[in-house]
């Protein structure tokens, strides 16, 4: 008896602990706030309800403002019975929204200027670097120089030029914080001018490709990723910026260690939108004049996405996309933020001939699962180029909304 009772203790302590690794693995994994379609219910697999939550009542301003319904809170319980956790639901209205694949100009000016390389040259009194002494670094956000704001190369070196050698007062941001750092400008013994030993870059020109476009409002979104400064790798600080036409011309073919590209050119000076939004998860706009042969299709939330197949339209000719075969490989609910939500690897034969796979230029390419917009790709890997990273499109839509809501409010 005592045998039968220790074995049961054992095999009982064993069904503990497996549950209680379970609870504590979807405890991780599942996000804690979550959108759904109104009239809709928050299922997330078989062995996973949701139970409303009573007596708690949560209301959201941002969601009443933007014209939904408040939030609700639910909790998650394992086969109904054990708690998991208790989770924020807010439900909107169906967003339609048309997938696009089209590519687009980027014409960017920041707000301030970006320090990408701070060096020194020779003065009397023997080699040195002013902006490096005051403790100016590279990546620092300049936005005033005496109390003056500065949008470009040219405003900074005047005011540098014509310091006569005074004590400038630089305001600038770094990690976040403002900082106020005094440098004081040197005569150059090559040629006489006062200098600070800093080069700066107010602007930035690219090519992406647009996700979707709301219809109703203009708004659009792109990239699923920020554009960042090439030598900093720093978020660009959005002032203002245009959006312009562009046609690829070819395709540099992706291989192992050798990510490809899309080659295009803007076909056309005349800006066709605006950018309003340069984040983490993407850039945004409002575009004046645009043309799809899509037509507009559901917004997927993230917990209605599934491993397996799914396609995606991007451009890798001309103007226009064309729908290509992938397999959505994994998804990580529990990443809520950046632009590596899912793992994505491209099947289409077509495309795999002619661009290897994920190519740059091909960020923003959205993709379709079940009929709905579920996700955007943003990074190609490296070393295989068939496979990439991919952020959920309810993401991106909630950074359009954002845009809406400032326009709104303007």
């Amino acid at each position: 008896m005592k045998k039968i009772i220790k074995i049961t203790a054992v095999l009982l302590n064993i069904v503990i602990a497996a549950v209680l690794g379970i609870i504590i693995y979807y405890n991780t994994v599942l996000p804690n706030n979550y959108y759904i379609t109104s009239g809709s219910e928050l299922k997330l697999s078989e062995i996973i309800e949701t139970i409303p939550c009573t007596g708690i009542p949560v209301r959201n301003a941002v969601a009443v403002e933007a014209g939904k319904n408040s939030v609700r809170k639910a909790e998650l319980k394992l086969l109904g019975i054990i708690p998991i956790k208790i989770v924020n639901i807010q439900e909107v209205d169906e967003p339609m929204l048309v997938p696009c694949g089209n590519p687009f100009g980027i014409k960017l000016l920041t707000d301030g200027v970006i320090a990408v390389e701070v060096s020194g040259f020779e003065t009397a009194s023997g080699f040195r670097s002013p902006a490096a002494e005051a403790g100016i670094k590279t990546g620092d956000i300049i936005k005033t120089v005496n109390g003056k704001k500065v949008m470009s190369n040219e405003d900074i070196e005047k005011i540098i030029s014509e310091s006569e050698g005074k004590s400038l007062s630089f305001n600038l941001i770094r990690d976040d914080k403002n900082l106020i750092l005094n440098v004081n400008p040197e005569l150059c013994s090559a040629d006489g001018s006062y200098r600070a030993g800093l080069w700066v870059r107010d602007s930035s020109a690219g090519i992406g490709t647009v996700t979707f476009y709301d219809p109703e409002t203009g708004v659009f979104a792109g990239l699923g990723h920020p554009v960042c400064d090439v030598d900093t790798g720093n978020i660009l600080p959005l002032s203002e910026g245009e959006v312009v036409d562009v046609s690829v011309n070819g395709v540099k073919r992706g291989a192992a260690g050798a990510p490809g590209e899309l080659m295009g050119s803007f076909s056309s000076l005349e800006a066709i939108g605006t950018l309003e939004l340069n984040c983490a998860d993407g850039l945004y706009g409002v575009l004046s004049s645009f043309s799809s042969c899509n037509e507009a299709v559901p917004l997927g939330m993230r917990q209605e996405i599934e491993t397996g197949e799914a396609y995606i339209y991007t451009t890798v000719s001309g103007t226009q996309p064309k729908m290509y075969k992938i397999v959505i490989e994994k998804i990580d609910l529990h990443n809520t933020k950046g632009s590596k939500n899912m793992i994505i690897r491209v099947t289409d034969k077509e495309l795999l001939e002619k661009s290897g796979g994920i190519v740059q230029g091909m960020s923003g390419s959205p993709i379709i699962q079940n009929g709905k917009l579920v996700g955007a790709v943003t990074h190609v890997f490296v070393n295989n180029p068939a496979k990439g990273y991919a952020i959920f499109a309810d993401t991106m839509y909630e950074c359009s909304e954002t845009v809406l809501k400032s326009k709104a409010a303007a």
